[in-house]
C-alpha cells in the first residue's frame, strides 16, 4: 500500500502545480485585461483548491505509513538536513501552509465583490503558495533531500 500511496502522491504533484499554474495565468490575464471573471475562472480557482486538498490528504495519508517519518533512520553527516528531518517537519510543515494559502486564496477570491478583486486576490495568495510549494517539493537537484521526477511502482 506504502509504494502505491508514495507513486500517486509523487504523479498528482504535477496536477497541483499544472491547476496552480493554469490558475495563476488565467488570473494574469484577467486582471490585466480587465476580464469578467468566468465560470472557467471560477471553476480553475475552485479545482485548485480541490486538488490541492485531495493531495494533502494522500500526503497526510502517506506521512503516517511512511518507513521514514516512523522508524529512525542514522544520522547523514555528509548533509545538514537529513531526509527524516526534511520530511518529518520541512515538507509537511510547508505543505500543509501552502495548502493553507491556497485556501484562504480560494475561499477570499471567492467572496470578492469586483472582477478585479476576484482575479487580484486568486493571483496573489496562489503565487505565494507555488513559491512555498516550490520550495518543499524534494526535487531531484535539491541540496535537502532529493526524489526523482516520478516514482512507479
Amino acid at each position: 500500500m506504502y509504494s502505491y500511496l508514495l507513486t500517486f502522491h509523487s504523479l498528482f504533484r504535477w496536477l497541483v502545480l499544472i491547476s496552480l499554474l493554469c490558475s495563476i495565468g488565467i488570473g494574469w490575464t484577467g486582471l490585466t485585461a480587465r476580464r469578467h471573471f468566468s465560470a472557467i475562472a471560477n471553476a480553475f480557482r475552485h479545482w485548485t483548491a480541490t486538488i490541492a486538498h485531495i493531495q494533502l490528504v494522500l500526503g497526510m495519508t502517506l506521512y503516517f505509513q511512511s518507513p521514514i517519518v516512523r522508524y529512525p533512520v542514522p544520522r547523514d553527516p555528509d548533509h545538514i538536513v537529513d531526509q527524516q528531518t526534511f520530511f518529518r517537519y520541512i515538507h509537511s510543515a510547508a505543505m500543509f501552509l501552502a495548502i493553507i494559502v491556497i485556501t484562504i486564496g480560494s475561499a477570499k477570491a471567492k467572496r470578492m465583490t469586483t472582477d478585479g478583486d476576484k482575479y487580484r486576490i486568486m493571483l496573489g495568495w496562489f503565487i505565494a503558495a507555488l513559491i512555498i510549494i516550490l520550495c518543499a517539493i524534494p526535487w531531484p537537484f535539491s541540496p535537502l533531500v532529493s526524489r526523482p521526477y516520478e516514482r512507479t511502482f
